[in-house]
């Protein structure tokens, strides 16, 4: 068990994190000016939000359907075990159509969430998946339509009320 340094928001860093996500090319000083704190304040809360790892980029995101990717499927992973989880991991990052893994408890080993151009290309993408010695078995749901999409907003919101600052995990 490694220990997780939890990062305490106070109002004005979740004020900033909104503003970054209303609008990403927004400049520091523009920050400033809006949030009425000095510039130095807002460059560095930005540099201590990303040093603890709570801002991990300003990229633009990028929807998967909007260039060509419309069936998003998630995969339940079976590995073999004694090979252990780093070289499937491996052979997934180089599929640029899974987009994230995750290991997980339950009966899988680990859950992706992947993108295809249609159905017959996500078998495709399934045949490569497969493809590596240490999977065992994959079982696929395919998304008929997002309703949530991926946030963390409201999240961050509720984080100036966290108190421990340390976490077993």
């Amino acid at each position: 068990m490694t220990a997780v340094q939890v990062a305490q928001l106070d109002p004005l860093d979740v004020k900033l994190i909104d503003l970054l996500a209303a609008e990403p090319r927004i400049g520091v000083l523009e920050c400033s000016r809006r949030l009425q704190v000095a510039r130095g304040t807002v460059q560095a809360r930005l540099d201590k939000l990303f040093l603890r790892g709570v801002i991990r980029g300003l990229g633009p995101q990028i929807d998967p359907a909007a260039i060509g990717f419309g069936v998003t499927s998630f995969v339940t992973l079976e590995i073999n075990q004694r090979p252990g989880h780093d070289p499937v991991t491996a052979h997934l990052r180089a599929i640029p159509e899974v987009l994230e893994a995750h290991t997980i408890t339950g009966s899988g080993d680990v859950l992706c969430r992947i993108v295809a151009r249609s159905n017959a290309d996500l078998q495709r993408v399934l045949d490569r998946i497969v493809s590596h010695e240490g999977i065992a078995r994959a079982s696929s749901i395919i998304a008929l339509a997002e309703k949530i999409p991926y946030r963390v907003l409201p999240l961050a919101r509720t984080a100036t009320n966290a108190s421990p600052s340390e976490v077993r995990s």
